[in-house]
């Protein structure tokens, strides 16, 4: 009896594990056969549509779900849809969404050609013509016996006296004249030479022929004025032993004057002869005067870095006096006048020998933009020229550029720091270190 009920149990357990594999096989080979294919359609989908999650304020993190962003907790919005043109985006893109793009305060505006132009701020002194300056030399020695002139700033007229001097050279030298005459038909040579003597002592030939007439010697001699002007050195007194090439003088004539304006190396491409400069004198404060540039120093001084401007002033009343400071205004285009690809100041990040724009990916759904060097031209007034790097047309970032730099450099991308693009750690990273 009990073998019968254990057989019993034991066909029972055999035909429940029968039906059971039966039920498992059934099940497990229906759900084999559908799951490829689902698994299939979720990889499309994978493939064709992926959202990115961003922080506006850190354009570093990325999540493939909403969330906060673990450094500032601000929510994380959509940042871009990758798909199968994903492969087309430049590595180096630096893509923002509308409120990034919003807190950045980033415009842009399209690059354009013009003339450049430039109001150049210019500083100045007034100066003597150095073509009216005489210098006044003792052409002989010998003493001073007399002054005609008393003090710096007297005025003179040319063949003026200035002075009397005493010379025992130049009696000698009338006496070998007087001598000379008695040969004037036999030995003419040796007469010539005598009056050529005097004559290179600065002698007229009119004094020369009265020594002749009087058959005396002179012993006191006039130095005379060579120009008409104001005597601006009196180096001697009376009673004074000179030699020969001692200074005596300086008359300066100043009908005309010079004004000379310091230009820095950056305003030389906008300054060109016969522009107007338009000015004031501070000794004469509301009167405007101005004239055109007459020449431009072809050297930079060493040690300023400014080259000298020059304009040419009558001054026929003497009103305007040397040292006087002068304050002018150049409105110039160009040297070269011709149009050129202009851009903003507040478009360029400089680093060093390079300058930086970020230009606009055109044509795309989320805005980007593309960190490009150029090469600068002179500057002009609140923009500066480009002379290679960018193309009429472009769109580029004029406001929030730094901001926009940031981010690049946030993301390990090329960036105004980090030409190479090297990978940045991002504050979050640090407290990772510290940790």
């Amino acid at each position: 009896m009990k073998k019968q009920i254990k057989n019993r149990e034991i066909k029972i357990i055999i035909v429940t594990m029968i039906v059971s594999l039966s039920l498992g096989w059934l099940f497990f080979h229906t759900t084999s056969e559908k799951a490829p294919h689902n698994h299939e359609m979720e990889m499309e989908e994978e493939g064709t549509k992926h959202t990115v999650y961003t922080c506006s304020m850190h354009p570093q993190i990325k999540e493939d779900k909403p969330g906060s962003c673990p450094i500032c907790g601000m929510d994380l919005i959509p940042m871009k849809t990758m798909g199968a043109d994903n492969n087309q985006v430049d590595p180096n893109e630096i893509q923002m969404s509308e409120s990034a793009l919003a807190l950045a305060s980033v415009q842009t505006t399209r690059v354009t050609q013009g003339v450049p132009q430039k109001v150049v701020h210019l500083l100045g002194k007034v100066q003597a013509d150095e073509r009216n300056i005489s210098k006044i030399t003792a052409r002989y020695g010998g003493r001073i016996d007399d002054l005609f002139i008393n003090f710096t700033g007297q005025k003179v007229r040319k063949g003026e006296s200035l002075a009397m001097i005493y010379s025992p050279e130049l009696i000698i030298a009338q006496k070998e004249l007087l001598e000379a005459i008695k040969y004037k038909t036999s030995n003419p040579s040796f007469y010539q030479a005598t009056r050529a003597k005097l004559n290179l002592w600065d002698l007229t030939e009119k004094q020369i022929d009265g020594i002749e007439t009087r058959k005396q010697v002179k012993t006191l001699f006039e130095i005379k004025s060579p120009i008409s002007g104001t005597v601006t050195k009196k180096e001697i007194s009376t009673g004074d032993y000179v030699k020969e090439g001692t200074q005596l003088f300086e008359v300066v004539n100043l009908s005309k004057v010079w004004v000379l304006f310091d230009a820095y190396e950056s305003d030389l491409p906008w300054i060109k002869r016969g522009d107007n400069i338009a000015f004031t004198l501070q000794s004469f404060p509301g009167k405007q005067y101005s004239g055109k540039i007459a020449f431009i120093d072809p050297l930079i001084d060493g040690q300023t870095r400014v080259a000298r401007v020059r304009l040419e002033l009558n001054n026929a009343n003497g009103k305007i006096k040397p040292g006087m400071f002068a304050k002018g205004t150049l409105k110039s285009n160009t040297t070269s006048n011709a149009n050129e690809i202009l851009i903003p100041k507040s478009a360029i990040l400089w680093t060093g020998k390079r300058s930086v724009v970020y230009v606009k990916v055109p044509d795309v759904e989320t805005v980007s933009f593309l960190r490009r060097e150029i090469v600068l031209g002179p500057e002009a007034g609140n923009f500066y020229v480009v002379s290679e790097g960018l193309s009429v047309g472009e769109e580029i970032a004029t406001n929030g550029v730094f901001k926009i730099d940031a981010a690049a450099q946030l993301e390990g991308k090329a960036s105004m720091m980090n030409p190479t693009g090297a990978k940045s750690l991002a504050p979050h990273d640090m407290s990772n270190m510290k940790h």
